[in-house]
């Protein structure tokens, strides 16, 4: 049974994605802590610096109605990571927008855990919140997150490539990937995928 200031808003097969609680700080701290899982932003977080992450995904929630939710495991409650729908804080050619985006903690890679709560995050961004599109982003160089992307069905605009604007521009995480999925495309896959 869920702790009763756990809310939950999406169940998939496998995973529940709900609200954050502060007891969700320390697997939130080492996750952000543990240098595979970052390798493709500029450094691991701190402490400090996790926990102001936190608070500024549970000020987005409120600002904005949606956002990061923790991912757990249905059968045990074992947090997994995040993911959800954002609007980026920092301005880009293709703004203003909403991005999907995901992090899990390296035991549950390799499991498809971030696909299958990724696309029931765009599941409830489409049909629940009526957007028309979701965009995501990654560093050229982070194969793996874009293979997600690609599953997901959304398209690489290479010719929307960009430097983020918070890396310097030699860094090697400085290049980055834009791909897109419009509503009408969403809805086109998941009714070709529902009568097969």
């Amino acid at each position: 049974m869920m702790h009763e200031n756990k809310k939950l808003l999406i169940e998939t097969k496998r995973l529940r994605l709900r609200s954050w609680t502060q007891s969700d700080k320390p697997a939130f701290r080492k996750m952000n802590a543990d240098t595979r899982v970052m390798e493709h932003y500029p450094a691991p977080l701190s402490h400090a610096e996790s926990d102001a992450l936190f608070d500024r995904i549970c000020a987005h929630h409120e600002k904005h109605g949606f956002g990061f939710h923790v991912v757990e495991l249905s059968a045990t409650s074992t947090f997994v990571g995040f993911t959800g729908l954002a609007i980026p804080q920092w301005d880009a050619a293709f703004s203003p927008c909403i991005e999907v985006g995901w992090r899990l903690a390296r035991e549950h890679w390799g499991y498809g855990y971030a696909t299958e709560a990724a696309r029931a995050e765009l599941a409830f961004g489409f049909d629940a919140l009526g957007i028309e599109e979701i965009v995501a982003f990654t560093a050229a160089i982070n194969v793996r997150s874009q293979r997600v992307m690609h599953r997901l069905g959304m398209q690489h605009c290479k010719d929307e490539n960009f430097h983020h604007p918070a890396v310097p521009s030699q860094h090697p995480l400085a290049p980055h990937v834009l791909y897109r999925l419009p509503r009408d495309t969403w809805i086109r896959q998941y009714r070709d995928a529902e009568s097969v």
